[in-house]
């Protein structure tokens, strides 16, 4: 029997999925939730571990966050994680507007040579540590931003004049990226008006937070449409938490676990350390669990984790059957990015990829889309001609 032809467009149609797992670099790791414990804080050593577990399980890539937390920050975290891992990428998130955009270009470069190319790029446009900016301004200093990057990697020189960046630079040899046909892929998430405009025009993979299958079905669709005003194709990942057990009552059981030392306010002051607290993505999470009964937003996505998280907020939990139809329906709308991730992490990450992983036909976008070349590509870091 064939697989469902896709409704929506999108830039990947092979059944093939990237698969992610999470490291916990913002002080996001618990055995129980909203109970911090000293073993589980956002250390190198800890956070390293989680990195390199995904990469020993063969996880394609792993989210590393970007949060004014106690923990890791991303792009010095991500140049030593490259070299202690061998095949699997790293997906940074950079919030717009903390580094100076061509430095920012050379940082990324400097990393995407390290990881010979096996780097892609979460974008963030939430507020600044400390920062209240209008959602509008904000988006507009990230699509600068984004524009000042891309002519970095795929132009001679940069000439921007733009309301929060106006550069004349005669040269991009520093900022030159290892990665190929438009550097590093961009990954972007945000359901505002000018979140989804952003993503439509200049992102690779839109990244969703758990809803109901109708509810992301409607935004891919509206976010295929708005690309194509662009005159480009996009493609689609899921972020979402992860339960998986031998049994169905055993994954519920695990899940209540988890929150069953959470006290209300505790969890609520967790969320409200995070810049994106407050999103429209988070709230309309936060509506949906509160129309249920038993956090079950839809058949085997529990919203339990949003109570004591922003961001990211439910779980697929069952066994590993239910699991991975659950993912097979996903994958028939069309999503082919999913980012994963446990409490506790690493036990986590070994159960996905024991009962799950290997039975999925997985790649890397970066690599399907010909951005990482096969052989060492010629730039100014690598054997391009010295000036």
């Amino acid at each position: 029997m064939s697989p469902p032809s896709l409704s929506i467009p999108i830039r990947s149609p092979e059944r093939r999925v990237e698969v992610a797992w999470f490291s916990a670099l913002c002080s996001d790791d618990y055995e129980f939730l909203g109970v911090p414990e000293g073993k589980l804080r956002s250390s190198y050593q800890h956070c390293g571990d989680i990195v390199q577990l995904a990469d020993r399980l063969g996880y394609q890539n792993i989210l590393l966050p970007s949060s004014f937390q106690v923990g890791q920050e991303p792009l010095p975290f991500s140049a030593a994680m490259a070299e202690t891992t061998e095949q699997i990428n790293q997906l940074v998130a950079i919030r717009m507007g903390e580094i100076h955009p061509p430095m920012l270009a050379r940082h990324v470069s400097t990393i995407d040579h390290i990881a010979k190319g096996r780097l892609t790029l979460n974008i963030i446009s939430s507020d600044l540590p400390g920062e209240k900016m209008e959602s509008e301004a904000r988006y507009a200093r990230a699509r600068e931003s984004i524009e000042i990057l891309k002519q970095c990697w795929t132009q001679e020189k940069i000439d921007f004049q733009g309301k929060h960046y106006q550069l004349e630079i005669p040269w991009t040899d520093p900022v030159k990226p290892y990665q190929q046909n438009g550097g590093p892929l961009l990954y972007f998430g945000g359901i505002s008006p000018p979140a989804k405009d952003l993503c439509a025009e200049h992102c690779d993979v839109f990244l969703m937070w758990p809803e109901t299958m109708e509810r992301l079905e409607d935004t891919m669709r509206e976010l295929s449409d708005r690309a194509a005003g662009y005159h480009r194709t996009i493609d689609f990942g899921l972020r979402i938490h992860m339960v998986v057990r031998e049994t169905e009552e055993e994954a519920r059981a695990a899940a209540e676990r988890l929150v069953s030392k959470l006290d209300a306010e505790v969890g609520e002051a967790i969320k409200s350390r995070a810049q994106d607290n407050r999103s429209a993505g988070v709230m309309r999470q936060d509506a949906l669990r509160a129309q249920t009964k038993d956090d079950y937003i839809e058949d085997h996505v529990w919203s339990g984790i949003g109570r004591a998280r922003s961001g990211c907020g439910s779980a697929i939990v069952g066994d590993p059957d239910q699991v991975y139809e659950k993912l097979q329906r996903y994958i028939d709308l069309g999503i082919r990015a999913f980012i994963f991730s446990g409490y506790p992490h690493l036990d986590e990450c070994e159960l996905f990829a024991k009962h799950v992983l290997p039975r999925l036909d997985t790649t890397k976008l970066n690599v399907s889309q010909g951005r990482l070349p096969k052989e060492t590509p010629e730039t100014p870091l690598t054997f391009g001609p010295r000036k």
